[in-house]
């Protein structure tokens, strides 16, 4: 009996940490605003890292606007589960994920929820989802620097870091800087920014036209003193794999917009492993 009193409850952050304890490194995906491209990135880092033989797990913690399941073919999937937790949906045997979306009635269902639910809803997916042993877990986080990417950053202490999405213009340009400076408040390690469509080759002339400028995410990342990854240009294919459930990165194209999406992906790799 006086074991069973001196014996203290586990809180809530450790649970967590435990239940993360078999995950080697941990990635959030953020971007400053909506429509630049973040979660089409972490699908598509998620299933590189995948196809190259690692365990990963994607968590997309968008709750008002879950797209991954849309993006990898999933969305009718059943989630299973037991009386410890719920069990991600296995996309590939070296690919799981877990997602808001997964819990709709239909897919264009509102989330509707106040800040206190929706941090209840993330703490469950960091706390129940049976990740087991993962080399990675990538975070697609809601875009902006509100409630989710500070709980986040807050219930995962121990983040690699996270990789800043942006597009060429000004506009998305200011946001971005938001985000890292967001990261480096919260002295989460930067390991750089994507500059998301820059440039597009017309596929009939070959001509390169900069519709949304190109250059603009470089100069961010100089001027904040955080890496530049690399660019991906605007790329037709990439939308068509998008709303096919294909990530592009498995199509085995030779494209542009692949290969630099691969070397990003080996840059990031670099920074977490520490080389």
């Amino acid at each position: 009996m006086d074991q069973v009193k001196d014996k203290k409850p586990i809180d809530d952050n450790q649970k967590i940490a435990e239940n993360l304890q078999k995950i080697k490194h941990k990635i959030m995906i953020m971007s400053g605003k909506g429509g630049v491209g973040k979660s089409t990135v972490a699908v598509n880092l998620a299933y590189d890292l995948s196809n190259q033989g690692a365990d990963v797990g994607l968590l997309d913690v968008d709750l008002h606007g879950p797209s991954t399941l849309k993006m990898l073919n999933i969305e009718n999937v059943e989630v299973k589960g037991d009386t410890d937790g719920i069990f991600p949906v296995e996309v590939t045997p070296h690919l799981k994920v877990m997602s808001m979306g997964l819990f709709l009635v239909e897919a264009d269902t509102p989330v509707i929820w106040r800040g206190p639910v929706k941090m209840g809803a993330i703490r469950q997916f960091l706390e129940e989802v049976h990740w087991g042993n993962l080399d990675y877990l990538i975070i697609d986080l809601p875009p902006g620097t509100g409630d989710e990417p500070l709980s986040i950053a807050q219930l995962i202490p121990d983040t690699n870091g996270t990789v800043i999405i942006t597009t060429p213009q000004e506009i998305a340009l200011l946001d971005s800087k938001k985000a890292v400076n967001f990261a480096k408040t919260l002295k989460i390690p930067v390991i750089g920014i994507i500059e998301n469509m820059s440039g597009f080759t017309c596929p009939h002339c070959g001509e390169s036209i900069d519709l949304f400028k190109v250059g603009g995410g470089e100069n961010a990342a100089r001027e904040l003193g955080v890496p530049f990854l690399g660019r991906i240009p605007l790329d037709q294919k990439i939308v068509e794999d998008c709303d096919n459930g294909t990530p592009f990165v498995a199509s085995g194209d030779k494209s542009e917009s692949t290969e630099s999406f691969k070397e990003i992906v080996a840059q990031i790799e670099d920074f977490v492993n520490g080389n």
